[in-house]
Parts: C-alpha cells; structure tokens; sequence
C-alpha cells in the first residue's frame, strides 16, 4: 500500500469548485437525456456529441483535474509548481464547456471558441503537472502513469481543437479520420489511465490493501499506452490490421485492469461494503459489460451496440467509479483541514458520518437503474424507456450534488 503525505497538499477552497461543479454537469448530462430518442442516440450525431462533451468534460475531466490537484503533489511528495493556477482552470473549463455543447446543439461558429478556452484550461493543467513532475527525483509507476496520461492528454486536445476548427469551416480537415484519434487520446490515453494509475494508490488506502503485485498495472498501462498510439497511427494509415490489432490490446488492457482491481480487493482488510464498494462494483461490471458489447460489435454491425458499450462505459464506469472515489475523496479531505487540528481537543466526527448514507445509498439506486434502463433502452431502440431512465438518472443526479454539497460543508 503506498504512503500518502499531506505535507504538500493544496487548501480545499481550492479544489472544492471542481467537485460543486462536476456534480451540477452530472446533473445537467442527467436531464439531456430527456431530449433524446432512438433516431439521435447514434455516434455521430450532433446531440450525441454536446452530451459527450457535456458529460466528460463537465463532470469526468472536472472532477479527475480536482482530485488531481491534490493527489498528484502528495502521491509525487513534492508541492505544486503553481497552485494558484488551479483558480484558473475550472471557470475556464466551465465556460469552454458550456461554449462547445451549445456549438454542437447548431451554433459551430462557436466551437472554435469553446474549443480554445477549454485548449486554455488543460494546457494550464497540464503544463502546470509537468513542472510539478519535474521537480521529481525518483519515478516511480504511478508517476510514469501520470506522465503518459497526461502527455496523451496534450496531443488529445490539440486534435479536438483541430477538429472544433473544421466543424465551423475555418479550416479544412479530415474530421472523421481526426476523431477516432481524439477520442482515443483522451478516453483511453488520459482518462483510463490515469484511473488505472490511482487506483493502485486510492483502492489500497480505502481498503488497506496489503501483498499484492504491481505487475499486471504495468502491463495494462503499457498495453492501453500502445493501443492508444496504433489507433492514431490507424488514422492516417489505411491499414484496418493496425486498428484492429489496437482494440485487442485496448481490451486485454482492460481485463488486466479488472483482474488488478480484483486482486486489491481480495486483499484489503477493510471488509465492510460500504457506497463507495458498491459504487465500484457497479462501474468494474458496466466496465465489462461494455467492452463485451464493443467487441461484439466487430462482428455484428449494429451500431446501437457501440452505442451502448460507449454509454456503458461513460455513465456506468467512469461514472460510478468516480462518484464512489467522491465519497472517500471529499470527506477525507474536509475532515484533515476542518477536523484534524481538533484532534485531542475534542471529540471529531468518523469520515463514515460525513457520508449521508441514505441520501448516497439512494443516489446509487436511482442511477444504477437509470443507467441499466437507458442501456436496455439503446439496445431495443425504445423510446419510452430512454424517458424512463432519465427519469431515474436524474432523480440520482440530484441526489448526488446534494451528498457533495452536505460533505462539503460538514459542520
């Protein structure tokens, strides 16, 4: 299990917003969904395309550039280079965000303008992350992951931007070649990795995990760092052996992943199934139930199944697992700046009683059973049941931002 430090760790009023406002685009993604039929729900669609952005930008990649502000300078020992550009990145990231989804919902001519803010926030994440890393003396596996994530993360924005360019007809590009790059560079590149790369620090200490091997993590990032740079090679060389060849690693990748999480698990003496174990539990199954779906559709052209891997593995894995971490996150980090100075003094609460265990027990209901809904909804080409399961998922989704606002300002 490694050893986390909170000597470097930044003040929470600074990472606090990122979670306010992921939580408040989880909802808005939630409610999207009510606009939503069966003849739109394809992958290229105009709608599907402001929701994907809605969704990863505004709740995945604002809540991961949180908890990354204060993981990463407490897992590398090392302060930040520039905490104080972290003010900076989630109003711009907000307002590019809001830019690009109204772009797609048929204002492109605001797409290269949403497309630049958002360029704005993450070279600022990212540049300020590589100059924290810099100050590193000894890499260690974790480091290496956020050091690869992020440098994908670098080339994935540059080709969204590209691509947000070509979309208004400023430019003149290739987009669909372009896509499945961008795609790839962040979903896989920078996202699972850097899930990949965390879990081995935040699923040993949630649990205190102890004796299990860092070999499969290593295998799994190399594998996903390798199908990632096929998948781009395969965008602008016509050799579909490349891009096939890149999936299979992506999903082997994958299961090694899962099989790395299982491990932990069965490690941990931490036995108690508690929101967060149930969180997980739900995202590492939608996890699997996606690639399975993705791989079927290799061999089956229907498009509602890569529809519903990618729904599954959006609103089901990255959801869930960064919702559970949500509920360990925030309320150790509320508890070490309001509560630990107290310690001795008088009586402080357990991180369980900051968790509002009704309310989150609740959350997780109502989403899991939006999320199945919807998938089931895809599948059968029903509109009805994609209603249905909005209806859940964002009863969940208020749920939600009301847990991160009680946890937050736990008294």
């Amino acid at each position: 299990m490694f050893s986390i430090s909170q000597d470097f760790a930044p003040p929470f009023k600074l990472i606090s917003p990122f979670f306010i406002l992921g939580g408040v685009f989880y909802l808005l993604a939630s409610i999207y969904i009510f606009f939503f039929t069966a003849d739109n729900f394809f992958v290229q669609d105009t709608k599907v395309l402001s929701l994907v952005h809605l969704y990863l930008l505004g709740f995945v990649m604002m809540v991961i550039f949180g908890a990354m502000a204060q993981l990463v300078p407490v897992v590398l020992e090392v302060g930040h280079s520039a905490v104080e550009l972290f003010y900076a990145i989630w109003p711009l990231l907000g307002i590019g965000t809001i830019l690009m989804v109204i772009g797609f919902l048929g204002y492109p001519a605001l797409l290269p303008y949403g497309g630049t803010v958002v360029l704005i926030s993450m070279m600022i994440f990212v540049m300020e992350i590589f100059s924290t890393i810099k100050k590193v003396k000894k890499f260690s596996l974790v480091i290496s992951s956020v050091l690869i994530s992020n440098t994908f993360l670098f080339f994935g924005i540059i080709f969204g931007l590209t691509m947000a360019l070509g979309y208004a007809g400023v430019i003149e590009v290739d987009i669909i070649s372009l896509l499945r790059s961008h795609v790839y560079l962040v979903i896989g590149g920078y996202i699972i990795v850097t899930l990949m790369g965390l879990s081995v620090v935040l699923l040993p200490m949630f649990g205190l995990s102890h004796g299990f091997s860092m070999r499969p993590l290593e295998i799994s990032i190399t594998l996903m760092s390798i199908s990632v740079v096929l998948v781009v090679i395969s965008s602008f060389v016509e050799y579909l052996i490349i891009e096939y060849i890149a999936y299979s690693l992506a999903v082997v990748s994958m299961f090694i992943y899962f099989y790395m999480t299982y491990t932990i698990f069965k490690t941990r003496a931490r036995k108690e199934i508690d929101i967060y174990v149930i969180s997980l539990f739900y995202g590492y199954i939608s996890m699997i139930v996606a690639v399975v779906l993705g791989v079927l559709n290799l061999f089956v052209v229907y498009e509602p199944l890569l529809v519903a891997s990618g729904w599954l593995m959006f609103f089901g894995f990255f959801g869930f697992v960064i919702i559970g971490h949500m509920y360990k996150i925030i309320p150790f980090l509320v508890w070490f700046e309001r509560f630990s100075p107290l310690v001795g003094k008088q009586k402080v609460p357990m991180l369980a009683d900051m968790v509002p265990s009704r309310s989150s027990h609740a959350q997780f209901v109502f989403g899991a059973v939006g999320v199945s809904i919807v998938t089931l909804a895809i599948l059968m080409q029903n509109d009805t049941m994609i209603k249905a399961g909005a209806s859940f998922l964002v009863v969940g989704a208020f749920a939600l931002l009301r847990n991160i606002l009680f946890m937050i300002n736990y008294k």
